[in-house]
């Protein structure tokens, strides 16, 4: 299935140090991207089975083409449903519309594009690798080592950090490309993303072996999750600071605030006081927190003192909501450089058994204690349980809780918060 700690002084320094500015995403790389086809030849990666006798496989281009749904991200634009949506916001075809190809193609400028780039390839090897205009011959080559390549321009996609910006500029957005409340409410499907989860269910292209540590160093996923998470609520919180109220709008960009807010009937009364937000009542549009408010215990597990820092900062940026954009905005923009820090912090940590059991257990207890009252932090919550779990080794014997926590969370149509905190409890109680 995949669905307190004394302070670490050196962990508490990193906290404090600014964000390494990372490398350019690969749609704005600047650099020729040459199409799959580049890559497809079987003497490239393009072999019908893995290679034995090298580093990578060489049939990555049929593991993406087979597998992968990125490959088909282009053919979704042709479909009923995405036809319906453009002709909802105005636009002639979703598949020849920027605003749709963004996101399910690798979109760049047409002077960027090589002799073999095809729009329709979707999102194909650059849109992740970045474009292969200055590597594609010597990344190739012997005795070219994966430093070699990152300084040609390949991007990093074995950094934490890195990882989740890429994803998140798509399974979230950017300022140049944003799923808004309009696109959603002309049919586009609620966006999710949780970096270590969607990084295992995308189709493998490469083995973490002997050879792979060596040149990448070994991954340690329990560090994916919690910087992935970081980087969720850091790019939301600064997408929030830059784009709530665009132009001059009446109201601000509602994608910001949390859906369940109001898409429920009528006669589901749902508010309740919440001790993270006092200063909301009734009525009011609570803003989309769910990363952060799962990412808290662990917060509150690694740095106890900058958890509470950053909770301070989120109570502050919900009263804002209410009646002051400015200290919205300026909140929302502190809290997304804190949580930056934090991300590229905690990339470079590594989690024994017994952090991943402390980590676990605050998780399944603010669970259990019914603080994630809404779909989207309590599915990123049992993510996060079921990832550690994993981790630990012991999700086969906890099956049966994972399960009955699983079938708890439901959908966001029919999650209700009381039953998803007694299932929290029960496995809390199993543990």
């Amino acid at each position: 299935m995949w669905r307190s700690i004394k302070v670490n002084v050196h962990l508490a320094m990193l906290f404090l140090a600014p964000l390494a500015v990372a490398q350019s995403l690969p749609e704005d790389d600047g650099r020729v991207h040459e199409g799959v086809a580049s890559c497809a030849s079987a003497v490239c990666h393009g072999r019908v089975n893995e290679a034995d006798d090298e580093t990578v496989w060489l049939n990555e281009y049929r593991v993406w083409l087979r597998q992968d749904y990125h490959s088909r991200a282009y053919r979704t634009l042709m479909t009923q449903q995405s036809q319906a949506i453009a002709a909802k916001l105005g636009l002639p075809a979703a598949h020849t519309a920027d605003l749709c190809l963004d996101c399910h193609a690798d979109n760049v400028p047409a002077e960027r594009r090589g002799a073999r780039f095809q729009i329709d390839d979707g999102v194909g090897c650059e849109a992740c690798h970045g474009g292969a205009g200055d590597w594609l011959e010597n990344h190739a080559e012997r005795g070219t080592s994966h430093a070699d390549n990152i300084a040609e321009g390949m991007y990093p996609t074995d950094q934490p950090v890195a990882r989740a910006e890429l994803c998140l500029s798509c399974h979230l957005g950017t300022r140049d490309k944003l799923a808004t409340h309009r696109i959603m409410g002309a049919g586009h499907p609620r966006l999710s993303f949780e970096l270590e989860t969607f990084s295992v269910n995308q189709p493998a292209h490469y083995s973490v072996d002997e050879d792979y540590v060596q040149r990448k160093g070994k991954p340690d996923t329990v560090a994916i999750w919690v910087s992935g998470l970081a980087m969720n609520a850091a790019t939301l919180f600064d997408l929030l600071a830059s784009e709530a109220y665009p132009g001059n709008a009446l109201f601000p960009e509602l994608s910001f605030f949390q859906c369940h807010a109001c898409h429920h009937g009528m006669n589901d009364l749902r508010w309740q006081s919440d001790a993270r937000a006092p200063a909301l009542p009734p009525g009011s549009v609570r803003l989309n927190d769910g990363p952060l408010t799962v990412l808290l215990p662990a917060l509150a597990v690694l740095v106890p003192e900058r958890a509470e820092d950053i909770a301070a900062q989120l109570q502050a940026l919900h009263a804002a909501a209410e009646n002051d954009p400015q200290s919205l905005l300026d909140t929302a923009s502190g809290i997304s450089s804190a949580l930056g820090a934090v991300a590229a912090a905690l990339a470079d940590r590594r989690f024994d058994a017994s952090l991943q059991r402390s980590l676990r257990r605050e998780l399944l207890a603010s669970s259990a204690a019914d603080r994630f009252g809404y779909f989207t932090a309590a599915e990123q919550a049992f993510l996060a349980i079921e990832t550690l779990s994993i981790a630990l080794g012991d999700s086969e014997s906890l099956a049966p809780q994972l399960d009955a926590l699983f079938e708890a969370l439901g959908s966001e149509t029919s999650y209700v918060p009381d039953q998803y905190a007694v299932r929290a409890r029960q496995m809390l109680e199993a543990l």
